[in-house]
């Protein structure tokens, strides 16, 4: 059975943990580094990206999940995983992990009042995807490798670069598993 791991640092993670579980994968919630050796993927969840980058450093996880990528092992960052995942931050000079070519805007549809969602045809997930957005960040833009998945209202909402995947919206935040179904299938795809 394949491993998938949360990042339990902070975020939602337990809203993951019921989607990796729904589609049958086994969910490990990672919050030590000797973890992410178990696990076939991972997802970075949403939550608060400085909040969760100040945690990764306090307990070291910044080298091993770049290592983990380097391996070739498959990450989907939602929401504030998204920014963690991104190699140019608008407005800032450093990424977090700078591991997909692509470039985000932080709460670029506003703040937690102007939540909202809206559906989404997601190429190769669904056509009637119903995205949940909370000071959600969105794709300025990506490099010559990265597949644009979906957008919203001009803006780029859902990318993949080979094994990375990433979104604005909270995927776990439905009863709609498509989305994390595609990851795992993308987790298979590299274990073959």
């Amino acid at each position: 059975m394949m491993k998938i791991g949360v990042l339990g640092l902070q975020g939602a993670v337990q809203e993951h943990v019921r989607s990796i579980e729904a589609c049958g994968a086994e969910a490990v919630v990672v919050k030590k580094i000797e973890q992410l050796e178990e696990i076939d993927g991972l997802i970075l969840p949403g939550g608060e990206s400085t909040t969760m980058r100040r945690l990764m450093d306090k307990y070291g996880f910044i080298e091993p999940l770049k290592q983990f990528a380097a391996a070739g092992k498959p990450m989907f960052g939602t929401c504030a995983g998204l920014i963690l995942l991104a190699k140019r931050i608008v407005g800032y000079d450093e990424p977090h992990l700078g591991l997909m070519d692509i470039t985000v805007e932080r709460n670029s549809f506003g703040r937690q009042r102007e939540s909202f969602e809206a559906e989404l045809s997601i190429a190769g997930v669904a056509d009637d995807f119903i995205g949940v957005f909370i000071r959600a960040p969105h794709i300025v833009e990506v490099g010559e490798d990265v597949e644009v998945l979906a957008k919203y209202e001009g803006r780029i909402v859902a990318a993949r670069q080979g094994q990375f995947l990433g979104c604005s919206f909270h995927p776990e935040l439905t009863d709609d598993y498509r989305m994390t179904q595609y990851f795992l299938n993308m987790v298979k795809e590299a274990k073959a």
